[in-house]
């Protein structure tokens, strides 16, 4: 398999909707996406597999039942599976999320911001 150079700042500038992931890159059963977001996601949580967040530019919060957790560019959490959580944004916030592949971005919710899958930027 031939792979190739990815500059994440140039595939952002291809993103225009907010949550709204799109693919950049496999490894193995995962994949590496990106997304902007700003404003309420929705409480959801993800019964199989944890949740990565990465920040590439921006700040973000992600709300639990019991805690705030702020993450600021550069940091990374890990969301465990099962946990009940809500990202959200005030400003534009651009992330990347690892999961494995087929994962619904609004976990075991459905609605007006589940995204379709496998979407590539």
């Amino acid at each position: 398999m031939k792979t190739k150079k990815i500059n994440i700042k140039q595939k952002f500038s291809k993103l225009s909707e907010y949550w709204s992931p799109k693919v950049l890159a496999e490894m193995n059963d995962y994949q590496f996406k990106i997304a902007k977001i700003k404003g309420d996601f929705i409480w959801h949580k993800h019964k199989d597999t944890d949740e990565v967040f990465i920040i590439i530019e921006g700040n973000m919060k992600i709300e639990f039942r019991d805690r705030v957790l702020k993450l600021s560019e550069g940091d990374l959490y890990v969301v465990p599976k099962g946990e009940e959580h809500r990202p959200y944004s005030e400003k534009e916030c651009k992330i990347m999320l690892v999961e494995p592949k087929g994962t619904q971005n609004t976990g075991d919710k459905r609605g007006t911001l589940t995204a379709e899958n496998d979407i590539w930027v």
